[in-house]
């Protein structure tokens, strides 16, 4: 830090937000999986965590709220080349489920469904090692997703540590479906398998607009651990008179002490992320989801890890390619990355 100039442009050999910090050196650390191998829409979310990498490059890291929070440390870790050909070999098995309508009702399908599955559980299986191994150091550990499978085995390992935290879940979709199109793992199971395969207690999601009658059933189902703030619902109280700050206490009511957030990026208005997976209209504005992470903290309650998943450079149906108007998403997906880092930093 002594010959860093936080105001000058980042240097092309930097770290994430143009840092200077090492792992060991950094008190929070990004753990980057480039994975989507569930995705039956839109497709592009493994390379998020390289298109966060390089847009947050750009961040002004003096925050007008926080200040020089970075001077704590945040580092990313290196992207796994392990992850992406497991990422690779398991999509190209998912395919051929998913364009069989998900039915593995023959040999070939249901060994293709297994194997995908059986993949899903290696990539569970490193996020708990490495965030275990993060957690051991005293680190505050984010995930960089990939789709919102992601991070799983993230959650497993900070629930372990901290048995009493709860988590905000802020996302256009409930994600309560079970083995959604055969895939245990589904991005569209990760919280079900969290209140299915956990122990965890509190289950707060916001902006939830993208849900079938199973998953309203599951929520109705589990009234002591989920509390779920339909989209609609907060849309009608905001046009009515009811204020952000008093729906935000109501939200934050129900979460412990320690919170974990898991955020996916299509929470938000796609306005924000038009090249996500599954986009749909609605949701809430960024300075609303940073409002909502801030009440949090100003609540008394720490933030002891978080996700952001679904940032998407938006591969194009026509040539397969990246479609350089994305840099759009990276670039809300890198500054809403910031703000989470902030938060999580303060003590």
């Amino acid at each position: 830090m002594d010959h860093f100039d936080p105001n000058a442009a980042a240097l092309e050999n930097s770290g994430i937000f143009g840092l200077p910090f090492s792992v060991s050196e950094a008190k929070l650390v990004l753990l980057p999986v480039p994975w989507e191998v569930t995705t039956s829409y839109g497709g592009g979310t493994s390379q998020g965590p390289q298109a966060i990498f390089d847009a947050s490059k750009q961040i002004d890291l003096f925050d007008f709220e926080l200040g020089n929070f970075f001077q704590a440390g945040i580092a990313m870790l290196n992207i796994s080349p392990e992850i992406k050909k497991w990422n690779k070999a398991a999509r190209n098995l998912a395919k051929t489920v998913i364009q069989s309508d998900g039915l593995a009702t023959d040999t070939h399908l249901h060994a293709a469904l297994e194997k995908v599955n059986a993949y899903s559980v290696k990539l569970n299986h490193y996020v708990y090692t490495e965030t275990k191994k993060l957690l051991s150091q005293e680190k505050i550990v984010g995930v960089i997703g990939g789709d919102h499978s992601s991070p799983f085995g993230a959650i497993q390992a900070i629930l372990e540590t901290h048995p009493q935290m709860g988590i905000l879940h802020i996302d256009a979709h409930a994600d309560l479906r079970k083995a959604f199109e055969g895939f245990e793992y589904s991005h569209a199971s990760i919280m079900y398998n969290v209140i299915s395969k956990t122990s965890l207690a509190t289950l707060v999601q916001v902006g939830i607009r993208d849900f079938c009658e199973e998953e309203y059933n599951f929520i109705r189902n589990h009234k002591t651990r989920i509390y779920t703030f339909f989209d609609s619902v907060l849309f009608e109280q905001k046009i009515t008179g009811k204020g952000w700050p008093s729906i935000c206490d109501e939200i934050i009511q129900s979460l412990p002490k320690k919170v974990y957030i898991s955020f996916d990026i299509d929470g938000l208005d796609p306005r924000f992320c038009p090249h996500t997976g599954t986009p749909v209209p609605g949701g809430l504005d960024f300075h609303e989801a940073i409002y909502l992470i801030k009440k949090v903290v100003q609540s008394g309650r720490k933030i002891i890890g978080f996700d952001l998943n679904e940032v998407s450079p938006g591969i194009t149906k026509v040539d397969n390619d990246f479609d350089s108007a994305a840099e759009w998403d990276a670039n809300v997906g890198a500054r809403l990355l910031y703000k989470l880092c902030g938060y999580a930093l303060i003590d």
